[in-house]
């Protein structure tokens, strides 16, 4: 059973979520500051996390930026919870590595849909047992593991399904809103932003096979060796 650590303050909602992530199948743990959130994810990690970004002595942003450097935690999908809606702060958030984000207040049915949807992405295989050879860049889909000239690349979950959405489909361009919808699992209301922000993250973390990521100004993006 897959379990989910939920790190946020107020514990009636906490226990809400709870309630409801058991009722939809899953086992949850639960921490109500920072601190003692990063401490259980490093410790026993979790197949998800809910954070929320404003908590008592270490911020959510902080928590996610730690789970992002250790190689145990470093794939585990992040769901950020936050009263702060702005642009600015759901770009700040997947700068430091989140997967999704949800405003406040918000359905409690939708969060446990948006974890399902980021819960799958992990299990999506459709080359199972192929690796991928594109320049520099190779993507070994069985192992999930992604190496640029040799050297080990620690992508994200969602990162990872990017990269290999735009790799099985190199050559040809792929629209942000497909994107979205391939990738993410459901439509985001317009939000091209989501897309471009991990884009940068990526083509960073790939280093000298960011280039590979080519921005059709206009269209979208597409990989593509040379």
């Amino acid at each position: 059973m897959q379990r989910i650590l939920i790190i946020e303050d107020e514990r009636d909602l906490a226990e809400l979520l709870a309630f409801n992530l058991q009722q939809a199948g899953f086992t949850t743990t639960q921490a109500h500051d920072g601190a003692a959130g990063l401490t259980e994810a490093l410790t026993h990690p979790p197949n998800l996390v809910i954070l929320d970004l404003m908590l008592p002595g270490l911020l959510g942003t902080e928590v996610c930026r730690r789970l992002r450097q250790e190689r145990a935690t470093a794939g585990v999908p992040v769901l950020m919870l936050t009263a702060r809606g702005e642009e600015s702060d759901r770009v700040t958030g997947f700068e430091v590595g989140a997967d999704d984000y949800v405003v406040k207040p918000f359905s409690v049915k939708e969060v446990v849909l948006r974890v399902k949807a980021l819960l799958r992405r992990g299990g999506d295989s459709p080359v199972a047992g192929v690796t991928l050879h594109i320049g520099p860049l190779t993507i070994d889909v069985e192992r999930h593991c992604v190496s640029v000239e040799g050297g080990e690349v620690e992508l994200t979950t969602l990162e990872y399904k990017l990269l290999l959405t735009l790799a099985e489909r190199r050559g040809r361009v792929q629209t942000r809103d497909g994107l979205l919808q391939d990738v993410w699992g459901y439509h985001y209301a317009g939000d091209t932003r989501t897309v471009d922000t991990h884009i940068t993250r990526l083509r960073t973390k790939l280093g000298s096979a960011g280039g590979l990521i080519r921005t059709l100004r206009g269209f979208g993006y597409k990989l593509e060796e040379g």
